[in-house]
């Protein structure tokens, strides 16, 4: 299986983040790069069975919260239908920042499977959750399954 985390970071937190996100993925055995949003590995992203979009939360603390800088979000590469999970690094309340990102995501054509928000004050607890998270998720599961059983002898 093959990931591709990317990421839109203001201070380096969600870079962070998106970079922890891929080590926990690789510990797991699965195939991950991460990446700016502006420097996508289009290739990689082609290959990529699942595919992990991350960003900070902009806004007051408690009204208007809204992913980070989403004219670049906007030109994230069509996803073409594949599995994808969305995260975002906040620092007092994401609120419903994550729902925001699944939007934009599910309207570059990604199939949603989930989303978690991740403090900034614990990005690798985060990191680490998130991916337990996501292995679990069925979907996750039947991709890996299907991989294992491709790389099975007859």
């Amino acid at each position: 299986m093959k990931a591709i985390v990317i990421h839109e970071s203001l201070t380096g937190n969600t870079r962070a983040a998106g970079n922890l996100i891929a080590e926990e993925l690789r510990a797991s055995g699965i195939q991950a790069m991460s990446c700016r949003i502006d420097r996508v590995d289009l290739q990689w992203l082609s290959d990529s069975d699942l595919v992990i979009v991350g960003t900070w939360v902009d806004g007051l603390f408690f009204f208007g919260q809204k992913p980070g800088r989403p004219w670049k979000l906007a030109k994230l590469p069509v996803i073409d239908g594949r599995k994808a999970a969305v995260f975002v690094t906040y620092a007092v309340d994401p609120g419903k920042t994550l729902e925001k990102l699944d939007g934009v995501v599910r309207r570059r054509g990604g199939d949603v499977i989930g989303g978690f928000a991740i403090k900034r004050d614990n990005l690798a607890g985060g990191a680490s959750e998130f991916v337990d998270r996501l292995i679990g998720a069925s979907e996750v599961q039947n991709m890996l399954s299907q991989e294992s059983k491709a790389l099975s002898p007859a």
